[in-house]
């Protein structure tokens, strides 16, 4: 956007940054560029610097420059795929011989990543709880990783990590600071103007919005490595498809109020939950009881849209996902309806037995912007089954 242009705030960012009206047409909405391949004026003379779909995309340019406004970064990059983008980062900042940091409550995909794909390529891995930062600073001084990489709030036990303490510790020993901003989105909380280095999304969550695109973003600062990165999302080539940029994009126009309305269903849901007999704990850091509450309220805006759940077993954790209603039990989140999901066999199966296990009486809840009572009504029903 133009050093003059009229948005500031986050909600005027996410509806005009990259979307100005079509310079032919006017048209208000920028069109959809499907083209794989764009004419020359020359050999070498590019318009505008576009060449071919892998390298360069007008819609994926709109994207990734709402992205860059969103996290108040100065480059942003879309991919195919969370975990692509995962990848895309870890290969531009690391080398065989070096090491990860990871939070010990992370998405069972980062921790596959690591461990089984990475892992045998020569990256080494450690694993430490990144909401104790005296735990986090023993281990870098034990051994200074080249990477710190958190989640805040973690998936899906919702801990929260002070990011700056973990900027403050991961810089003073040399290591990139990455933190997975997806349960957040930038909405609730911007890890780059608290210090962190890189800012990870999967996009084909609360970004995107509407459960109908999958997709992933690196948004950074520093020149130097988004050089590398960029070079890496052109020669590997796991970018998004023009389609899958325009549909991210205009799910990330309605965010702040899409946020919004999770965060004040979560809240609810969370306080429900909290007072039933059937409920042996509650994860979600709005509630005053969460560890995390206090560093959360300062951190972020609101507390998002995820509630996690421990039943009284492993048992009834299953009887309850699979006896919701109006929760939808399904893989993934962040979508306007409401998901349930067992991570022990779903989305953590792949960390079953490591120190990244999740334990198998917790349930995860994805609560949507559906009317409060109804959403209630569902979670009361599937505790009395």
């Amino acid at each position: 956007m133009s050093p003059h242009d009229p948005a500031r705030g986050f909600a005027s960012l996410a509806v005009h940054a990259g979307q100005e009206p079509d310079a032919e047409t006017g048209a208000v909405i920028p069109p959809v560029h499907f083209s794989t391949t764009y004419a020359q004026d020359g050999i070498g003379g590019l318009r505008h610097g576009y060449e071919y779909g892998r390298s360069g995309n007008p819609t994926r340019t709109a994207l990734q420059t709402q992205l860059a406004a969103l996290e108040g970064g100065a480059h942003a990059f879309s991919f195919a795929s969370g975990l692509a983008a995962e990848d895309t980062l870890l290969r531009a900042a690391l080398a065989p011989g070096d090491e990860v940091l990871l939070g010990s409550d992370v998405y069972g995909g980062t921790y596959r990543l690591l461990a089984r794909v990475l892992g045998p390529w020569g990256v080494r891995l450690r694993v430490v709880d990144m909401s104790d930062l005296d735990a986090v600073r023993a281990a870098v001084e034990t051994a200074p990783p080249q990477i710190v990489w958190v989640e805040t709030p973690s998936n899906p036990l919702l801990r929260i990590t002070d990011i700056a303490g973990l900027a403050e510790i991961g810089h003073a020993v040399g290591a990139l600071v990455v933190v997975d901003n997806t349960f957040a989105t930038p909405a609730l909380q911007q890890p780059l103007a608290l210090g962190a280095d890189v800012v990870v999304h999967s996009t084909t969550k609360y970004l995107g919005g509407h459960s109908d695109v999958v997709g992933g973003a690196l948004i950074v600062n520093d020149d130097a490595l988004a050089e590398k990165i960029g070079f890496l999302q052109y020669a590997v080539g796991a970018v998004s498809g023009p389609l899958d940029a325009w549909l991210t994009t205009r799910g990330i126009k309605t965010l702040a109020v899409r946020m919004q309305r999770h965060s004040e269903n979560a809240a609810a849901v969370a306080a429900f939950l909290e007072g039933h007999e059937r409920v042996a704990r509650v994860y979600y850091p709005g509630l005053s009881s969460h560890p995390g509450h206090a560093l959360a309220a300062r951190q972020m805006s609101g507390f998002g849209g995820i509630v996690s759940v421990a039943l009284e077993s492993g048992e009834a954790a299953r009887r309850f996902a699979e006896s919701t209603r109006l929760f939808t039990l399904a893989e993934s989140l962040g979508g306007v309806e409401s998901l349930v999901n067992y991570p022990d066999a779903m989305t953590h199966a792949s960390v079953r037995g490591t120190e990244a296990a999740v334990p198998v009486e917790v349930v995860r809840l994805s609560v949507g912007i559906e009317d409060e009572a109804d959403l209630l009504a569902d979670v009361e029903q599937a505790l009395a089954r």
